[in-house]
This record gives C-alpha cells, sequence and structure tokens, in this order.
C-alpha cells in the first residue's frame, strides 16, 4: 500500500486553499508596540532610518514620536520594516 494513494484510482484529491494574503495581525502588533512604547527602528523605501516609538497607527499611516526631534507621520506603503530596538521608552523627568 503506498503511503500517500497517489495511484489510487478513486482517491479524490482536495484542492488546497491558498494562504491569505491578509493575517489581520498587523494592527494587533502595532496597538502591542504603541501601549508598550516599545522602541522601534523604521527603515523607510529611501534607505533613511528613524528611531522612536509608535504613538498611533491607522490602516495608511503611523505616528512616530521620537525624544527631542519632531514626531513623524509616515506613510505605511513608504516603510520597509520595523523592527523593535528592545527596550521601554525612557520615563521623563
Amino acid at each position: 500500500m503506498p503511503f500517500n494513494d497517489r495511484g489510487a484510482p478513486d482517491s479524490v484529491r482536495k484542492a488546497r486553499t491558498p494562504p491569505a494574503a491578509e493575517t489581520s495581525q498587523e494592527a494587533a502588533y502595532l496597538k502591542s508596540l504603541g501601549e508598550k512604547q516599545t522602541r522601534v527602528t523604521i527603515k523607510l523605501e529611501d534607505g533613511e532610518t528613524v528611531r522612536g516609538w509608535l504613538e498611533y497607527y491607522d490602516k495608511d499611516m503611523v505616528r512616530l514620536t521620537r525624544d527631542d526631534q519632531p514626531n513623524l507621520f509616515i506613510f505605511k506603503r513608504n516603510i520597509l520594516y520595523i523592527e523593535e530596538d528592545g527596550g521601554k521608552r525612557p520615563a521623563s523627568s
């Protein structure tokens, strides 16, 4: 008896469902980064790297809050990746 029954004429093959393009986890991940005020590095399409923490996000953009620098609103379409820096935002003095 073959392991996968490929040779059996009466076996019925079911079509595989392709993986989902959207997992709906992006919003949950961005929300957790914002709630924890986790420091992140954002790499932009043009090669620029900016650092801070995410204060706000929606379906099209994120707001990056930075210490001693202006805050940025960045369109998601311009982001290559967001990387956690591994620490929380320091408490304000």
